[in-house]
């Protein structure tokens, strides 16, 4: 048999421990496509099937399990060794973010940055998966959530803000509601989550059911704008949509979330000037967001009461 498929190797090995064939594609730098041509080969090369394939995502066989234990820990050790060698990148910055991050809220900032610093290169990947600093090419991140996770540095960027809207088709069919009203209305999403904190906060009466769920926002946001029915939605996330007029939010009234939005990164990158300066930059872009959205929010805000401490989000 020939020399190892090292590359193959290590798709079967990233495909199988994150489930996800577009995850595992991303890390790697490859399409779908490219990566899946891998597996397929790996697997012919074996003699055997590798992973069972099903509607939300991969699972490794009996077989795909025996080689996991026997090459995934060998394959780390050598990209652990490896990494001491990788050439330093003085002028380059890898930035891991949310999509709807990227395009609401990151890029209509950056011309700004390439204008202060047009040095330095800058690649987005626009992912929401939480990043393995030790093992995936990049050097920070931006994130939702608690703010605490293990082995990295998180400085808070400003708070986040949920309210309902809703289509203006939505509202030129149905009228628009008064506060107390709103359960009367299509709702859509998750009725134990932020909704039953709205309920709460702001009274009314929920309804007995919701219209449809949803596990992306993004396609929550998208169903709120084709008229399905009111959404609650993070102000950052939506903002495109709202400035260009395809949501309108319904009420003054706002809720503080209890999760917040962090710059992340690991302690290692302190120190390097492209870092500094790109975390300077995004800092101050932060204090005047939150000094804005700040004053937007102030005369009706109320934010949830403590609740159990629950899963980070990303």
């Amino acid at each position: 048999m020939s020399r190892a498929p090292l590359m193959a190797l290590q798709a079967f090995v990233l495909a199988a421990r994150t489930g996800n064939l577009s995850r595992a594609a991303a890390q790697m730098n490859l399409t779908v496509s490219a990566l899946s041509h891998q597996i397929r080969g790996l697997e012919e090369r074996l003699g055997r099937r590798l992973f069972e394939r099903g509607p939300r995502g991969v699972a490794p066989t009996a077989d795909g399990s025996r080689l996991l234990d026997l090459i995934g820990v060998p394959l780390e050790s050598i990209e652990h060794a490896l990494q001491q060698y990788h050439a330093p990148r003085h002028n380059a910055l890898t930035v891991s973010l949310m999509p709807s991050m990227a395009s609401g809220w990151l890029v209509p900032r950056l011309p700004r940055f390439v204008a202060r610093h047009p040095q330095i290169e800058l690649s987005l990947q626009s992912n929401g998966a939480l990043v393995d600093f030790d093992r995936e090419p990049v050097d920070l991140a931006m994130r939702y959530g608690p703010g605490q996770w293990p082995g990295v540095q998180a400085e808070h960027l400003f708070d986040e803000w949920l309210t309902p809207v809703a289509s203006p088709a939505l509202l030129q069919r149905l009228g628009r509601p008064k506060l107390h009203e709103l359960g009367q209305w299509p709702l859509l999403g998750d009725p134990s989550g932020s909704w039953k904190e709205w309920f709460e906060l702001y009274g009314g009466q929920p309804p007995r059911r919701f219209v449809t769920h949803f596990s992306d926002r993004e396609a929550l946001q998208r169903a709120a704008s084709e008229g399905l029915g009111v959404a609650m939605i993070r102000l950052t996330m939506a903002r495109p949509l709202l400035d260009n007029g395809m949501l309108v939010t319904l009420f003054d009234e706002r809720m503080r979330s209890q999760y917040q939005h962090y710059l992340v990164y690991p302690p290692r990158m302190r120190g390097q000037a492209a870092f500094e300066a790109f975390r300077d930059w995004m800092l101050e872009e932060a204090r005047v967001y939150a000094a804005a959205e700040q004053r937007a929010n102030a005369p009706k805000v109320k934010a949830p009461a403590p609740a159990a401490k629950k899963r980070a989000r990303r």
